[in-house]
């Protein structure tokens, strides 16, 4: 799914290069529309349901072999325990089937998708990407990526290690939270745009700019 038009491509690449025009650290920034299927996530959804729907009619059995009885014509059948189990097992082959079909709409899947597994699996991708993208490309692996990923709404910032080393995570909060803040209204480019400007800042203290400083990485916007 494509997000963003080329104009507003070029708001977030200007935005990289005049940061860039006062610091030697290098922006890169990545526009996802997600960051994994989440695969596993819907499975054990499915294999939960499926087994508290069996767990249920192991406790009491009666009433749907009853309805299954009234269905047949009311006549009572006798109900061996290889016909229960072939019941129990229907049971959770049916809820299984129909749980992975429900997730199926993407809107209810990542509903689902608890919020430490997305944040984690988007700090993941984040890094992945940044390893591809940015880690150790520069002179001064003064590489730095901007990360949004927009099914699971969270952004993340990884940077090369000297700048780890000099700017603690924590000084990235502005930044996150100004980016955040137009991205929920909306206004992806320009959000990403703030969070440049932030980086910029920040890095324009830490990593001036030198005189011999080259544009090692491109300003343009990766989107996914």
């Amino acid at each position: 799914m494509v997000y963003l038009t080329e104009k507003q491509h070029l708001i977030v690449s200007d935005a990289v290069a005049k940061a860039e025009a006062t610091t030697s650290g290098e922006i890169v920034t990545v526009l996802a529309a997600r960051s994994d299927g989440y695969t596993d996530v819907a499975l054990w959804w499915a294999v939960g349901a499926s087994f508290t729907a069996m767990s249920l009619f192991a406790m009491a059995p009666e009433p749907l072999l009853a309805l299954l009885d009234s269905l047949a014509g009311g006549w009572s059948s006798e109900w061996t325990q290889g016909l229960v189990l072939t019941v129990l097992l229907a049971i959770g082959l049916v809820t299984f089937l129909a749980v992975l079909a429900l997730q199926l709409w993407q809107a209810l899947k990542f509903k689902l998708v608890p919020g430490p597994v997305a944040a984690d699996r988007v700090r993941d991708a984040a890094i992945r990407h940044f390893k591809v993208g940015a880690e150790r490309r520069t002179h001064g692996r003064t590489g730095i990526l901007l990360y949004l990923s927009m099914r699971e709404h969270r952004a993340e910032i990884v940077a090369d290690e000297p700048i780890a080393e000099m700017v603690h995570a924590e000084i990235w909060g502005e930044a996150m939270a100004d980016m955040l803040a137009e991205v929920s209204r909306g206004r992806i480019a320009e959000g990403l745009a703030a969070g440049v400007r932030d980086v910029g800042k920040v890095l324009a203290e830490n990593f001036p700019r030198a005189d011999d400083d080259e544009n090692e990485l491109p300003d343009r916007l990766i989107e996914l």
